[in-house]
């Protein structure tokens, strides 16, 4: 028997739509900087822009938790990064996304229509 929940929400859907939308740089995080994978730029905390977030808990296991990070760059980069958090959170992502000053998160972006 095959269940399916057609509201479920899956991190791969959601990048999807950023994507559509023109988020499409991949980043890392890299001696404390948020790196562009194609272009090799290189970005401190207090320069990114987050203009979305949404956190995700897997469906069997609670603890298998993630979060996707909708970013802006000052170079005009737009893409996603996803990161696990909580106990199996990467630390230096982590630092790095913590590090990221509260002024810089846009409380109001609306980029998807479903937001």
């Amino acid at each position: 028997m095959i269940i399916s929940d057609e509201f479920a929400k899956h991190e791969t859907d959601k990048i999807k739509k950023y994507q559509d939308k023109g988020y499409t740089a991949n980043y890392r995080v890299k001696d404390n900087q948020l790196v562009d994978l194609e272009t090799k730029e290189a970005f401190n905390s207090e320069s990114v822009k987050i203009v979305a977030e949404h956190r995700y808990e897997g469906m069997s296991n609670p603890s298998d938790m993630s979060i996707l990070y909708v970013i802006e760059t000052p170079s005009d980069s737009k893409g996603t990064f996803l990161a696990g958090y909580g106990p199996t959170a990467n630390l230096d992502d982590a630092t790095f996304f913590k590090d990221i000053p509260k002024s810089n998160y846009i409380e109001d972006a609306k980029i998807l229509d479903d937001e």
